[in-house]
Protein backbone atom coordinates (compact mmCIF):
# COMPACT_ATOMS: atom_id res chain seq x y z
CA UNK A 1 0.00 0.00 0.00
CA UNK A 2 1.72 3.24 -1.23
CA UNK A 3 -1.93 5.54 -1.30
CA UNK A 4 -3.31 6.87 1.79
CA UNK A 5 -5.87 4.37 3.15
CA UNK A 6 -8.09 4.77 6.53
CA UNK A 7 -6.65 2.08 9.29
CA UNK A 8 -9.67 1.03 10.70
CA UNK A 9 -8.56 -0.75 14.17
CA UNK A 10 -9.59 -1.14 17.84
CA UNK A 11 -6.53 -1.04 20.14
CA UNK A 12 -6.89 -2.74 24.19
CA UNK A 13 -4.64 -2.65 26.84
CA UNK A 14 -4.91 -5.96 28.67
CA UNK A 15 -2.33 -8.27 31.03
CA UNK A 16 -0.46 -10.50 29.66
CA UNK A 17 -1.64 -13.45 31.10
CA UNK A 18 -4.96 -12.56 29.13
CA UNK A 19 -3.29 -12.59 25.67
CA UNK A 20 -3.97 -16.57 25.21
CA UNK A 21 -7.18 -16.11 26.38
CA UNK A 22 -8.32 -14.01 24.40
CA UNK A 23 -6.47 -15.79 21.27
CA UNK A 24 -8.10 -18.66 22.48
CA UNK A 25 -11.60 -17.17 22.57
CA UNK A 26 -11.25 -15.68 19.00
CA UNK A 27 -12.44 -16.94 15.68
CA UNK A 28 -10.16 -19.96 14.61
CA UNK A 29 -7.62 -19.59 12.23
CA UNK A 30 -3.86 -20.03 11.30
CA UNK A 31 -1.92 -17.76 13.52
CA UNK A 32 1.21 -16.13 12.79
CA UNK A 33 3.76 -15.64 15.41
CA UNK A 34 6.61 -12.97 14.51
CA UNK A 35 9.41 -10.45 16.07
CA UNK A 36 8.79 -6.95 15.56
CA UNK A 37 11.38 -4.25 15.68
CA UNK A 38 9.71 -0.85 14.74
CA UNK A 39 11.81 2.63 15.12
CA UNK A 40 9.87 5.67 15.51
CA UNK A 41 10.94 9.10 13.98
CA UNK A 42 10.59 12.40 14.29
CA UNK A 43 12.72 16.33 13.75
CA UNK A 44 14.39 17.43 17.18
CA UNK A 45 10.93 20.30 17.08
CA UNK A 46 8.66 17.20 17.09
CA UNK A 47 7.04 18.46 13.96
CA UNK A 48 5.68 15.19 13.17
CA UNK A 49 3.80 14.67 16.41
CA UNK A 50 2.92 18.53 16.65
CA UNK A 51 0.74 17.42 13.04
CA UNK A 52 -0.62 14.51 15.20
CA UNK A 53 1.58 12.03 13.16
CA UNK A 54 3.49 9.16 13.32
CA UNK A 55 6.71 7.46 11.23
CA UNK A 56 8.40 4.41 11.54
CA UNK A 57 10.59 1.47 9.97
CA UNK A 58 9.06 -1.90 11.05
CA UNK A 59 11.49 -5.08 10.57
CA UNK A 60 10.22 -8.49 10.46
CA UNK A 61 9.64 -11.70 8.71
CA UNK A 62 12.34 -10.72 6.42
CA UNK A 63 10.83 -6.98 5.29
CA UNK A 64 11.60 -3.47 6.11
CA UNK A 65 8.25 -1.25 5.65
CA UNK A 66 8.43 1.85 6.16
CA UNK A 67 5.05 3.69 7.33
CA UNK A 68 3.01 7.07 7.64
CA UNK A 69 -0.01 7.63 10.10
CA UNK A 70 -1.94 10.74 10.13
CA UNK A 71 -4.86 11.18 13.16
CA UNK A 72 -5.66 9.79 16.29
CA UNK A 73 -7.75 7.25 17.31
CA UNK A 74 -10.57 4.85 15.53
CA UNK A 75 -9.54 5.35 11.84
CA UNK A 76 -6.27 7.02 11.31
CA UNK A 77 -4.83 8.06 7.39
CA UNK A 78 -2.27 5.54 6.68
CA UNK A 79 0.91 4.88 3.97
CA UNK A 80 3.11 2.68 4.07
CA UNK A 81 5.72 0.77 1.17
CA UNK A 82 8.33 -1.46 1.66
CA UNK A 83 11.54 -0.26 1.35
CA UNK A 84 15.07 -2.07 0.66
CA UNK A 85 17.31 0.98 2.25
CA UNK A 86 18.92 0.79 5.89
CA UNK A 87 17.24 4.25 6.66
CA UNK A 88 14.52 6.31 6.20
CA UNK A 89 12.97 6.61 2.16
CA UNK A 90 12.92 10.77 2.13
CA UNK A 91 11.01 10.27 -1.00
CA UNK A 92 8.36 8.91 0.59
CA UNK A 93 5.30 10.45 -0.83
CA UNK A 94 3.36 10.93 2.21
CA UNK A 95 6.97 11.97 4.18
CA UNK A 96 7.66 14.63 1.26
CA UNK A 97 3.45 15.87 1.59
CA UNK A 98 4.33 16.31 5.53
CA UNK A 99 7.40 18.06 5.63
CA UNK A 100 10.04 20.20 3.79
CA UNK A 101 13.20 18.79 2.79
CA UNK A 102 15.14 20.89 5.22
CA UNK A 103 13.21 19.46 8.05
CA UNK A 104 13.15 15.91 6.72
CA UNK A 105 17.11 15.83 6.51
CA UNK A 106 16.61 16.22 10.48
CA UNK A 107 14.32 13.17 11.04
CA UNK A 108 15.99 10.98 13.44
CA UNK A 109 15.10 7.70 15.33
CA UNK A 110 13.64 8.66 19.04
CA UNK A 111 12.59 5.57 20.40
CA UNK A 112 12.16 1.74 19.47
CA UNK A 113 9.37 -0.38 19.88
CA UNK A 114 9.86 -4.32 20.34
CA UNK A 115 7.37 -7.38 20.09
CA UNK A 116 6.50 -10.85 19.73
CA UNK A 117 3.20 -10.45 17.76
CA UNK A 118 0.94 -13.23 16.82
CA UNK A 119 -1.79 -12.48 14.61
CA UNK A 120 -4.88 -14.57 12.80
CA UNK A 121 -7.06 -13.11 9.91
CA UNK A 122 -10.34 -14.34 9.81
CA UNK A 123 -13.58 -13.92 8.56
CA UNK A 124 -16.67 -12.74 11.29
CA UNK A 125 -20.10 -11.26 10.51
CA UNK A 126 -19.33 -10.79 7.05
CA UNK A 127 -16.16 -8.76 7.51
CA UNK A 128 -12.35 -9.69 7.22
CA UNK A 129 -11.08 -9.05 10.56
CA UNK A 130 -7.76 -8.93 11.85
CA UNK A 131 -6.59 -10.20 15.27
CA UNK A 132 -2.82 -9.19 16.72
CA UNK A 133 -1.79 -10.09 20.20
CA UNK A 134 1.30 -8.08 21.20
CA UNK A 135 3.74 -8.68 24.31
CA UNK A 136 7.19 -6.48 24.56
CA UNK A 137 7.98 -3.00 25.40
CA UNK A 138 8.92 0.35 23.91
CA UNK A 139 12.17 2.15 24.79
CA UNK A 140 13.20 5.75 24.80
CA UNK A 141 16.56 5.95 26.60
CA UNK A 142 16.85 5.00 29.47
CA UNK A 143 13.22 4.46 29.70
CA UNK A 144 11.00 1.23 29.01
CA UNK A 145 7.45 0.48 29.36
CA UNK A 146 5.34 -3.02 28.80
CA UNK A 147 2.88 -3.37 25.77
CA UNK A 148 0.47 -5.71 26.42
CA UNK A 149 -2.01 -5.52 24.10
CA UNK A 150 -4.90 -6.99 21.72
CA UNK A 151 -5.63 -5.19 18.23
CA UNK A 152 -8.69 -5.58 15.93
CA UNK A 153 -7.99 -4.25 12.68
CA UNK A 154 -10.79 -4.15 9.73
CA UNK A 155 -9.85 -5.75 6.37
CA UNK A 156 -12.62 -5.60 4.59
CA UNK A 157 -16.18 -5.17 5.23
CA UNK A 158 -18.09 -3.57 7.65
CA UNK A 159 -17.09 -2.15 10.70
CA UNK A 160 -19.97 -3.04 12.60
CA UNK A 161 -18.89 -6.58 13.26
CA UNK A 162 -15.76 -5.52 14.67
CA UNK A 163 -17.39 -3.75 17.54
CA UNK A 164 -19.27 -7.66 18.27
CA UNK A 165 -16.26 -9.58 18.48
CA UNK A 166 -14.76 -7.15 20.69
CA UNK A 167 -17.60 -6.76 22.93
CA UNK A 168 -17.72 -10.66 22.94
CA UNK A 169 -13.89 -11.03 23.28
CA UNK A 170 -14.09 -8.68 26.47
CA UNK A 171 -16.13 -11.18 28.29
CA UNK A 172 -13.13 -13.57 28.46
CA UNK A 173 -10.71 -10.79 29.84
CA UNK A 174 -10.95 -7.50 30.75
CA UNK A 175 -10.30 -5.74 28.03
CA UNK A 176 -9.69 -1.61 28.08
CA UNK A 177 -10.37 0.45 24.96
CA UNK A 178 -7.38 2.44 24.24
CA UNK A 179 -6.93 5.37 21.72
CA UNK A 180 -2.84 5.46 22.15
CA UNK A 181 -0.86 4.03 19.32
CA UNK A 182 2.71 2.54 20.26
CA UNK A 183 4.13 6.35 19.03
CA UNK A 184 1.99 7.99 21.63
CA UNK A 185 3.25 5.58 24.06
CA UNK A 186 6.78 6.03 22.95
CA UNK A 187 6.39 10.04 22.69
CA UNK A 188 5.34 9.81 26.50
CA UNK A 189 8.48 8.16 27.51
CA UNK A 190 10.40 10.97 26.19
CA UNK A 191 8.71 13.87 27.53
CA UNK A 192 7.71 11.88 30.88
CA UNK A 193 4.05 12.05 30.50
CA UNK A 194 3.24 8.50 29.72
CA UNK A 195 2.00 8.43 33.12
CA UNK A 196 0.60 11.44 33.21
CA UNK A 197 -3.48 13.09 33.39
CA UNK A 198 -4.47 13.67 29.77
CA UNK A 199 -5.74 17.23 29.37
CA UNK A 200 -8.04 18.68 26.59
CA UNK A 201 -6.77 18.66 22.80
CA UNK A 202 -8.79 20.67 20.85
CA UNK A 203 -10.78 18.17 18.30
CA UNK A 204 -9.06 18.94 14.59
CA UNK A 205 -12.34 20.47 13.04
CA UNK A 206 -12.21 20.82 9.44
CA UNK A 207 -13.68 23.61 7.14
CA UNK A 208 -16.24 21.93 4.94
CA UNK A 209 -16.98 19.19 7.66
CA UNK A 210 -20.76 18.13 7.74
CA UNK A 211 -22.78 18.52 11.28
CA UNK A 212 -22.50 14.71 11.78
CA UNK A 213 -18.76 14.78 11.08
CA UNK A 214 -18.41 17.46 13.44
CA UNK A 215 -19.94 15.61 16.35
CA UNK A 216 -18.22 12.38 15.61
CA UNK A 217 -14.83 14.65 15.62
CA UNK A 218 -15.55 16.31 18.94
CA UNK A 219 -16.77 13.16 20.51
CA UNK A 220 -13.42 11.29 19.70
CA UNK A 221 -11.71 13.47 20.90
CA UNK A 222 -13.02 13.57 24.50
CA UNK A 223 -13.21 9.38 24.34
CA UNK A 224 -9.71 9.79 24.09
CA UNK A 225 -9.24 11.49 27.14
CA UNK A 226 -11.89 9.91 28.87
CA UNK A 227 -9.79 6.51 28.32
CA UNK A 228 -6.51 7.74 28.62
CA UNK A 229 -7.22 9.35 32.28
CA UNK A 230 -8.71 5.54 33.39
CA UNK A 231 -5.89 3.95 32.42
CA UNK A 232 -3.84 6.42 34.54
CA UNK A 233 -6.52 5.75 37.74
CA UNK A 234 -5.79 2.18 37.07
CA UNK A 235 -1.97 2.25 37.60
CA UNK A 236 -2.30 5.40 40.58
CA UNK A 237 -4.85 7.52 42.03
CA UNK A 238 -4.15 11.55 40.98
CA UNK A 239 -6.25 14.09 41.65
CA UNK A 240 -5.76 15.75 38.36
CA UNK A 241 -6.04 12.90 36.44
CA UNK A 242 -10.15 12.48 38.27
CA UNK A 243 -10.25 16.18 37.58
CA UNK A 244 -9.52 15.73 33.64
CA UNK A 245 -11.75 12.69 33.35
CA UNK A 246 -14.51 14.73 35.14
CA UNK A 247 -13.86 17.49 32.61
CA UNK A 248 -13.50 14.75 29.63
CA UNK A 249 -16.77 12.83 30.85
CA UNK A 250 -18.91 16.52 30.70
CA UNK A 251 -17.53 17.89 27.15
CA UNK A 252 -18.99 14.73 25.58
CA UNK A 253 -22.51 15.13 27.55
CA UNK A 254 -22.09 18.49 26.08
CA UNK A 255 -21.43 17.63 23.22
CA UNK A 256 -24.30 15.05 22.95
CA UNK A 257 -26.62 17.73 23.84
CA UNK A 258 -25.52 20.43 21.77
CA UNK A 259 -25.72 17.62 18.99
CA UNK A 260 -29.04 16.41 20.30
CA UNK A 261 -30.49 17.33 16.85
CA UNK A 262 -27.96 15.19 14.73
CA UNK A 263 -26.92 12.54 17.01
CA UNK A 264 -30.56 10.89 18.34
CA UNK A 265 -31.21 7.61 17.86
CA UNK A 266 -33.11 4.72 20.30
CA UNK A 267 -29.49 4.40 21.41
CA UNK A 268 -28.48 7.79 22.46
CA UNK A 269 -30.27 7.75 26.17
CA UNK A 270 -28.58 4.67 27.09
CA UNK A 271 -25.44 6.10 26.55
CA UNK A 272 -26.46 9.33 28.46
CA UNK A 273 -27.29 7.18 31.15
CA UNK A 274 -23.79 5.78 31.35
CA UNK A 275 -21.85 8.89 31.13
CA UNK A 276 -23.75 10.76 33.73
CA UNK A 277 -22.97 7.33 35.94
CA UNK A 278 -19.23 7.85 34.82
CA UNK A 279 -19.20 11.91 35.88
CA UNK A 280 -21.19 10.56 39.16
CA UNK A 281 -18.36 8.11 39.97
CA UNK A 282 -16.04 11.15 40.36
CA UNK A 283 -18.32 13.92 42.02
CA UNK A 284 -17.81 13.31 45.32
CA UNK A 285 -13.83 12.55 44.96
CA UNK A 286 -13.78 16.31 42.97
CA UNK A 287 -15.75 17.90 45.31
CA UNK A 288 -13.71 16.99 48.19
CA UNK A 289 -11.00 17.87 46.37
CA UNK A 290 -11.95 21.57 45.80
CA UNK A 291 -13.12 21.84 49.27
CA UNK A 292 -9.97 20.82 51.05
CA UNK A 293 -8.26 23.27 48.38
CA UNK A 294 -10.10 25.69 49.27
CA UNK A 295 -9.30 25.52 53.04
CA UNK A 296 -5.52 25.38 52.35
CA UNK A 297 -5.94 28.55 50.29
CA UNK A 298 -7.99 30.24 52.99
CA UNK A 299 -5.48 32.55 54.77
CA UNK A 300 -7.28 33.26 58.06
CA UNK A 301 -4.61 32.51 60.98
CA UNK A 302 -7.90 33.06 63.54
CA UNK A 303 -9.23 29.98 61.98
CA UNK A 304 -7.59 26.08 63.30
CA UNK A 305 -8.69 23.70 60.89
CA UNK A 306 -6.22 20.86 61.91
CA UNK A 307 -9.84 18.81 63.53
CA UNK A 308 -11.57 19.06 60.55
CA UNK A 309 -8.42 18.02 57.92
CA UNK A 310 -8.36 14.46 58.74
CA UNK A 311 -12.10 13.34 58.35
CA UNK A 312 -11.65 15.36 55.15
CA UNK A 313 -8.87 13.65 53.64
CA UNK A 314 -10.24 10.27 55.20
CA UNK A 315 -13.69 11.02 53.12
CA UNK A 316 -11.14 12.07 50.02
CA UNK A 317 -9.48 8.78 50.05
CA UNK A 318 -13.35 6.58 50.07
CA UNK A 319 -14.20 9.11 47.68
CA UNK A 320 -10.99 8.51 45.08
CA UNK A 321 -11.23 4.35 46.18
CA UNK A 322 -15.09 4.90 44.09
CA UNK A 323 -13.46 6.94 41.39
CA UNK A 324 -10.97 4.03 40.58
CA UNK A 325 -12.97 1.09 41.24
CA UNK A 326 -14.95 3.11 38.71
CA UNK A 327 -12.28 3.27 35.67
CA UNK A 328 -11.22 -0.37 36.75
CA UNK A 329 -14.80 -1.53 36.32
CA UNK A 330 -16.63 -3.79 33.26
CA UNK A 331 -18.94 -0.74 33.12
CA UNK A 332 -16.47 1.17 32.53
CA UNK A 333 -15.16 -0.79 29.82
CA UNK A 334 -18.56 -1.12 28.12
CA UNK A 335 -18.96 2.46 28.17
CA UNK A 336 -16.11 3.32 26.51
CA UNK A 337 -16.13 0.45 23.73
CA UNK A 338 -20.39 0.95 23.34
CA UNK A 339 -19.68 4.76 23.11
CA UNK A 340 -17.43 4.36 20.39
CA UNK A 341 -19.58 2.56 18.61
CA UNK A 342 -22.69 4.57 18.51
CA UNK A 343 -20.08 7.50 17.25
CA UNK A 344 -18.98 5.44 14.76
CA UNK A 345 -21.63 3.40 13.60
CA UNK A 346 -25.09 4.08 15.55
CA UNK A 347 -27.89 4.47 13.55
CA UNK A 348 -28.31 8.23 13.99
CA UNK A 349 -25.44 8.19 10.81
CA UNK A 350 -28.32 6.69 8.84
CA UNK A 351 -31.76 6.97 10.39
CA UNK A 352 -34.22 7.88 7.30
CA UNK A 353 -36.41 11.79 7.40
CA UNK A 354 -35.79 14.22 5.65
CA UNK A 355 -36.00 16.32 8.70
CA UNK A 356 -32.80 14.10 10.57
CA UNK A 357 -30.97 14.21 7.42
CA UNK A 358 -31.17 17.86 7.45
CA UNK A 359 -29.22 18.49 10.51
CA UNK A 360 -26.58 15.45 9.81
CA UNK A 361 -25.75 16.87 6.77
CA UNK A 362 -25.58 20.23 7.32
CA UNK A 363 -22.28 22.00 7.17
CA UNK A 364 -20.52 22.28 10.81
CA UNK A 365 -20.27 26.01 10.43
CA UNK A 366 -23.91 26.71 9.89
CA UNK A 367 -24.74 24.73 12.40
CA UNK A 368 -21.83 25.59 15.16
CA UNK A 369 -23.47 29.12 14.50
CA UNK A 370 -26.81 28.12 15.19
CA UNK A 371 -26.17 26.21 18.18
CA UNK A 372 -23.76 29.31 19.63
CA UNK A 373 -26.38 31.43 19.39
CA UNK A 374 -28.78 29.76 20.68
CA UNK A 375 -26.15 28.90 23.74
CA UNK A 376 -25.34 32.81 24.47
CA UNK A 377 -29.06 33.32 24.55
CA UNK A 378 -29.86 30.81 27.24
CA UNK A 379 -27.01 31.53 28.93
CA UNK A 380 -27.75 35.52 29.05
CA UNK A 381 -31.52 34.79 30.59
CA UNK A 382 -30.03 32.86 33.11
CA UNK A 383 -28.00 35.30 34.13
CA UNK A 384 -30.11 38.28 33.81
CA UNK A 385 -30.73 38.77 37.52
CA UNK A 386 -27.38 36.77 39.58
CA UNK A 387 -27.92 39.32 42.40
CA UNK A 388 -31.01 38.37 43.24
CA UNK A 389 -30.68 34.87 42.24
CA UNK A 390 -30.16 31.76 44.68
CA UNK A 391 -28.03 28.95 44.41
CA UNK A 392 -30.08 26.59 42.02
CA UNK A 393 -30.68 29.74 39.52
CA UNK A 394 -26.64 30.49 39.69
CA UNK A 395 -25.72 26.52 39.69
CA UNK A 396 -28.04 26.56 35.98
CA UNK A 397 -26.48 29.70 34.56
CA UNK A 398 -23.15 27.94 35.81
CA UNK A 399 -24.43 24.96 33.49
CA UNK A 400 -25.34 27.01 30.67
CA UNK A 401 -21.79 28.92 30.63
CA UNK A 402 -19.76 25.72 30.59
CA UNK A 403 -21.52 24.55 27.88
CA UNK A 404 -21.15 27.64 25.87
CA UNK A 405 -17.79 27.33 26.66
CA UNK A 406 -17.34 24.13 25.99
CA UNK A 407 -19.33 24.56 22.34
CA UNK A 408 -16.91 28.32 21.90
CA UNK A 409 -13.66 26.19 21.92
CA UNK A 410 -14.43 23.16 20.67
CA UNK A 411 -16.28 25.19 17.13
CA UNK A 412 -13.59 28.07 17.11
CA UNK A 413 -11.73 26.21 13.82
CA UNK A 414 -14.66 26.78 11.93
CA UNK A 415 -14.64 30.54 12.01
CA UNK A 416 -11.94 33.08 10.77
CA UNK A 417 -12.65 35.52 13.03
CA UNK A 418 -10.50 34.99 16.50
CA UNK A 419 -12.77 33.45 19.08
CA UNK A 420 -10.48 33.71 22.09
CA UNK A 421 -11.52 37.34 23.80
CA UNK A 422 -15.43 35.67 23.82
CA UNK A 423 -14.34 32.43 24.96
CA UNK A 424 -12.37 34.63 27.42
CA UNK A 425 -15.22 36.09 28.89
CA UNK A 426 -17.36 33.26 28.97
CA UNK A 427 -14.44 31.51 31.41
CA UNK A 428 -14.66 34.09 33.12
CA UNK A 429 -18.21 34.52 33.84
CA UNK A 430 -17.87 30.59 34.69
CA UNK A 431 -15.18 31.16 37.14
CA UNK A 432 -17.15 33.48 39.21
CA UNK A 433 -20.08 31.21 38.95
CA UNK A 434 -17.93 28.02 39.68
CA UNK A 435 -17.00 30.09 43.11
CA UNK A 436 -20.40 30.44 44.24
CA UNK A 437 -21.11 26.94 43.22
CA UNK A 438 -18.24 25.32 44.83
CA UNK A 439 -19.27 27.34 48.02
CA UNK A 440 -22.67 25.48 47.83
CA UNK A 441 -21.60 22.55 47.60
CA UNK A 442 -19.24 22.52 50.57
CA UNK A 443 -22.32 23.56 52.71
CA UNK A 444 -23.51 20.06 51.87
CA UNK A 445 -20.02 18.44 52.30
CA UNK A 446 -20.14 19.10 55.41
CA UNK A 447 -23.81 17.89 56.07
CA UNK A 448 -22.65 14.81 54.93
CA UNK A 449 -19.80 14.31 56.81
CA UNK A 450 -21.78 14.19 59.79
CA UNK A 451 -18.81 16.35 61.84
CA UNK A 452 -19.09 16.72 65.55
CA UNK A 453 -16.63 18.30 68.08
CA UNK A 454 -14.07 20.49 66.77
CA UNK A 455 -13.90 19.36 63.32
CA UNK A 456 -17.50 20.77 62.92
CA UNK A 457 -17.05 23.85 64.99
CA UNK A 458 -14.04 24.40 62.27
CA UNK A 459 -15.64 23.30 59.42
CA UNK A 460 -18.76 26.61 60.57
CA UNK A 461 -16.28 28.91 60.38
CA UNK A 462 -14.66 28.07 57.36
CA UNK A 463 -18.49 28.03 55.64
CA UNK A 464 -18.28 31.47 57.53
CA UNK A 465 -15.31 32.84 55.66
CA UNK A 466 -16.84 31.90 52.50
CA UNK A 467 -20.08 32.98 52.97
CA UNK A 468 -18.63 36.17 54.07
CA UNK A 469 -16.56 36.25 50.60
CA UNK A 470 -19.97 35.76 48.69
CA UNK A 471 -21.14 39.40 48.02
CA UNK A 472 -17.69 39.79 46.55
CA UNK A 473 -17.97 37.06 44.27
CA UNK A 474 -21.86 37.82 43.59
CA UNK A 475 -20.54 41.27 42.22
CA UNK A 476 -17.58 39.97 40.08
CA UNK A 477 -19.81 37.26 38.20
CA UNK A 478 -22.21 40.29 37.45
CA UNK A 479 -19.55 42.12 35.87
CA UNK A 480 -18.91 39.13 33.84
CA UNK A 481 -22.11 38.90 32.66
CA UNK A 482 -21.80 42.27 31.25
CA UNK A 483 -18.40 42.17 29.89
CA UNK A 484 -19.83 38.83 28.48
CA UNK A 485 -23.33 40.76 27.04
CA UNK A 486 -21.05 43.28 24.94
CA UNK A 487 -18.38 41.05 23.94
CA UNK A 488 -18.24 40.76 19.89
CA UNK A 489 -19.39 36.82 19.22
CA UNK A 490 -16.81 35.66 16.74
CA UNK A 491 -19.46 33.25 14.36
CA UNK A 492 -21.76 34.54 11.87
CA UNK A 493 -25.34 32.76 10.50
Amino acid sequence: MSAGEDEIELKFLCEPADLPVVLAAAPPGETHEKALVSTYYDTPQGDLRKARISLRIREGGGKRVQTLKRGDGFAREEHEQEIATDGLDLSFPALKDALPPAKRKTLSPIFTVRVIRRQRTFDFGGSSIELAVDEGEVQAGERARRISEVELELKGGDCRPMFELARQLSKTAPLYLSFDGKATQGQGLIDGSDRSPRRHDKAPLARGLSAAGAFQAIARNALVQIAANGAVLREADSVEAVHQLRVAVRRLRSAVSTFSDVADDDHAEAIKTELKWLAGACDEARDLDVFAESAAALVDPTLDLSALAPVVEAARARAHAKACAAVASGRFRELVLDTTAWVETGAWLSMGGKAHAKHRDMGAARFAAKALQRRRKRLLKFAADLKGADDAARHEARIAAKKLRYAAEAFAPLFDADAKPFIKSVKQLQEELGALNDAAVAAELVTRLRLKGAALAAARALLAAREGAKPKTVKGAVKAVDRLARSPVFWNI
